[in-house]
Parts: C-alpha cells; structure tokens; sequence
C-alpha cells in the first residue's frame, strides 16, 4: 500500500515549469484531477503537523485496507468506531488516539468544504477522556534552572551557544521548532523602545516577546563570539561548524536542542527533554502571578485551556487544607 507522500507524487505533475512560465496543458489538466484528499494532505503547512496526520491516516488505511484517496468517502461512522476500539486494543493513550481521531476529521472536514462528502463521519464518535488536566511535562524548580543556566562552559564557543540556547528557552518559554526558526534580525526587534524577539509559532502565526535581559546578554556574548551577528537572514543558533562567518547560515536542529538540554540536565542528575523548559517558565511566571491570559499569549496558545495546563497552583501542596489543621 503506498503511503501519503508516494501517493502525492504519483498524483501531482512530476516537474512543475520553472518560475515565470505557465504550466503546460498537462499538467494544468493534472492538477485540475487532484483528489481533495490529497490536496488537504498537501495543503499542511507544518511539517510536525503534516508528520503526525501522516502517521494517523496510514493506521487508518492499513485498518480499512484503503488504498486510493477517493475511497475515504465510503467511510462511515461505524468504521472510525471500530478503528477507535482498536486502537484501545492496542493499548494506545487516550491523548494518542484523540489525536489520530482529529486528524482524521480534518481530512473530513476538509472534504465536506469540497462537498466530496455529505458528513464528517468522526462526529459523534466517542473520544477517550482527558486523563488530567495537570501537564505531565515536568516542571523543574528555580534552583534547577539555575544549575542549568550555569552549566555550560561559558569559555568555549559551544558553552555560551548552548547557555545562550538555554536561557531563551526558561526566559521566553519557547517551542524547540521556533527557537529553531530564529533569524539573527528576529533577536534585534524592538516595539516600544523595548527589546523584542520574533517568533514563528504554530500555524504560521507570528508574536512578539520581550526580550529578558539576561538572556539578551547570553545572546549577544554568544553572537560576538560566533561572529554571525551581522548575518540579519541566518539562523541565530547554529551546529558550532555552521557557527563562523560566510559558513552555511543553517539552524541547529530540534533535536540537537533536545540533545542539550538532555545532556546537562543528565550530568545535574535530573534528566529532562526540552519541552519542559517550557513548562518550567510557564508554570513560574504563573507561580508569580502572572495573569492567565497574557501567559496564553506569550505561550502562543490559541485555548486558554491548554494554558491551564501548566497552572499548578491549585496543586501545590504547601496551599493544601492539610496544613491549616491545627488541634
């Protein structure tokens, strides 16, 4: 059975004309025959996003034996229930199933937009509960953060790229893939006469963040160090062979970011990944009563119930009616 990608290339012009000529009459005529199934998949535009519906709509193909695209408008409401009981069967989270729910239900609904189909067969279906409405990414404490700001040689070209790495992330609660994205002239804005970071954030939505100071410091040290701050179009953190001027102007990768943050939070005895740098400034800038909603918009969510997530609070244990018994 060929998978999502192969069925784009069969089904899409084999080689488009260069910019400035018009398509030919074949591939005019190909492109006019594109199945709406293909054009959703081709039209995502985040590569994690376009990864994780890859991979739910290929468990849903190998579960129905689905081998072409228009064959997704014969699905019913009973096949996504029994691909539903089989994913429990196979012992999957209930966040991992909503998910592979969701995305099949966009496809449909894309395909309800391109009137391909009469219902979004996924309507109604029952979805597993939210287990918690507490993160499960863990949060570390401010004396752990500060451990980790410190560890890094900041002697070395690496250790002030990877301290400078660290601190833009615990500072500006970054996702790995929008530290990633950012250019060297994303670091230098500023609005209101105030330092200002510009990030690229899910669904190629943009938001600044004021830059904390600390962090601004690390960066700059590392820039002059590095040599690259004059490049305004190359990536800010780069892979140290990429890292000196008129080299490749490419970004370190987000699992090289992961890869560091892993490393020194190893050798500190408490291993963590990345993702929960970002929890740990969420879950502080709450602790420190920031209000909700400007956290939702530094985060990038768009729910301010995702938000919530990281609001522990109400969980911590020295707040607990425990300790104002008193005999």
């Amino acid at each position: 059975m060929a998978d999502l990608p192969e069925l784009i290339h069969e089904t899409l012009p084999e080689v488009l004309p260069p910019a400035g000529r018009l398509l030919s009459a074949e591939a005019y005529q190909r492109l006019a025959e594109v199945p709406p199934e293909i054009e959703w998949f081709a039209n995502l535009g985040s590569k994690a996003t376009r990864r994780a519906y890859e991979n739910a709509l290929q468990d849903f193909r190998r579960f129905t034996g689905i081998t072409q695209p228009e064959e997704f408008r014969t699905v019913t409401r009973a096949h996504v229930i029994a691909w539903r009981e089989d994913l429990l069967q196979r012992a999957l989270s209930g966040q991992t199933i909503r998910h592979r729910l969701a995305a099949l239900s966009s496809l449909f609904e894309y395909l309800c937009d391109r009137n391909a189909v009469t219902h979004n067969p996924v309507k109604g279906v029952k979805r597993p509960p939210v287990e918690s409405y507490e993160g499960k990414t863990p949060a570390i404490g401010d004396h752990q953060a500060r451990q980790l700001l410190d560890a890094p040689d900041a002697g070395t070209l690496k250790g002030k790229r990877d301290r400078a790495i660290l601190a833009t992330l615990l500072y500006h609660a970054l996702r790995r893939d929008e530290l990633c994205r950012l250019k060297v002239k994303d670091y230098k804005q500023e609005r209101r006469g105030v330092a200002h970071l510009k990030v690229s954030g899910k669904g190629g939505k943009t938001r600044y963040v004021p830059l904390h100071p600390a962090a601004g410091g690390w960066v700059a040290e590392y820039l002059e160090s590095s040599g690259h701050g004059a490049e305004e179009g190359g990536a800010l953190f780069r892979p140290l062979h990429h890292s000196r001027p008129g080299g490749i102007a490419k970004s370190i990768t987000p699992d090289g970011i992961y890869k560091i943050v892993r490393c020194y939070s190893a050798a500190l005895g408490f291993e963590i990944g990345a993702h929960a740098l970002r929890a740990t400034a969420a879950t502080n800038a709450l602790d420190h009563q920031a209000d909700i909603a400007k956290v939702q918009e530094w985060l990038g969510h768009a729910n301010i119930a995702t938000t919530r997530i990281y609001d522990r609070r109400k969980t911590r244990p020295e707040d607990s009616p425990t300790f104002k018994v008193a005999y």
